[in-house]
């Protein structure tokens, strides 16, 4: 998953990240917790092309199992001071695409297309 948010939000990442991987249930185990964190990719020497750094701020993570239900519900529920700037891009196990969510009038709201999937006949050209 990738997270971008305002500069006034790190803390908020940085709890989500705590959060990730200390609290955070797996897909189907609800009692195991903990499905890995997140790390800045947008900070000094990030290693993108170009002659210049980004002017945003993006953190990733590869978890392990998560249950992306709680994930989603966990970021629609922070404290954002900014939450018109967060954008959450996730793609699950098995996904050939990151699903775009985005804080809306209060609420998160899907901005990726939901058909086709890669469950569709004719998704896949090759």
């Amino acid at each position: 998953m990738m997270i971008s948010a305002a500069d006034a939000d790190r803390a908020n990442v940085e709890a989500l990240s705590a959060w990730l991987s200390e609290e955070a249930p797996h897909r189907g185990q609800p009692d195991a917790t903990g499905v890995g964190d997140l790390n800045l990719l947008t900070d000094q020497d990030p290693g993108w092309g170009g002659w210049k750094w980004p002017e945003c701020r993006v953190w990733a993570g590869a978890l392990n199992h998560c249950d992306l239900d709680a994930l989603r519900k966990r970021v629609a529920q922070m404290p954002w001071r900014e939450p018109n700037v967060v954008q959450l891009l996730v793609m699950d196990q098995e996904e050939s695409f990151f699903r775009l969510w985005m804080i809306r009038g209060g609420e998160l709201r899907q901005y990726a297309p939901l058909t086709p999937s890669e469950e569709d006949a004719g998704f896949y050209l090759t």
